[in-house]
């Protein structure tokens, strides 16, 4: 299987995969150590949420299925009220708020790659979930959204040489801080859309960097 895959996709949550894994008409390619599902030259692995979980799998399917590309897809929360859901963003950098460098103490840093004509954002990374408005304010100041893996992913794919590309869709806001219930909902619903949109707007634009 090595060196025919253009792009492999890191999910946290089977309900961010699943409209992924219907549009593109995906099988089961493997359920362990992570599920991952395949069509032509594109795989998709179900990661769980953390840091942790983010690089286990992408360091898996770097060594297993050494694709050209590396897209870390899913939800994040906007850090400001301003962000509407749904709302879609390409990450061109992505800061640790919970990881200090232990020389100079200021948070831990990655750069993935980078693709033109699509509106960026900074991406926050911790293993801490946003629970409360308070949690939103202490991360604005660095970033303009926060996940859970995105950095994982990133420092996990340059470590094997992959070009990695993040994309992530606005699932909630501080308005909806502590609604849990109401952000899977939303994650649900705007997940179809963020495909079509992942499906129509960037893996056109790979298939056309790598012939």
């Amino acid at each position: 299987m090595q060196g025919t895959y253009l792009a492999g996709i890191i999910i946290a949550t089977d309900n961010e995969a699943r409209p992924f894994i219907k549009a593109f008409k995906m099988k089961e390619i493997e359920d362990w150590p992570v599920p991952v599902y395949g069509c032509d030259n594109i795989f998709l692995a179900i990661s769980g949420i953390g840091k942790a979980n983010a690089a286990t799998a992408t360091a898996y399917v770097c060594a297993k299925f050494d694709p050209e590309w590396i897209l870390n897809l899913g939800a994040a929360g906007a850090t400001r009220e301003s962000c509407h859901l749904g709302d879609i963003y390409h990450i061109e950098k992505v800061i640790e708020p919970d990881r200090p460098h232990p020389a100079s103490g200021s948070p831990y840093v990655q750069t993935p790659d980078v693709l033109p004509d699509f509106q960026k954002a900074v991406l926050a990374t911790q293993d801490k979930p946003i629970e409360s408005p308070e949690d939103f304010r202490q991360v604005a100041p660095l970033a303009d959204l926060v996940d859970m893996e995105g950095a994982s992913v990133v420092q996990a794919s340059k470590r094997f040489g992959k070009r990695c590309l993040l994309f992530k869709f606005v699932s909630d806001t501080p308005v909806h801080a502590g609604k849990g219930e109401l952000i899977i909902e939303h994650i649900k619903h705007y997940s179809t859309l963020f495909c079509g949109f992942i499906s129509n707007e960037v893996i056109p634009v790979l298939k056309g960097l790598n012939t």
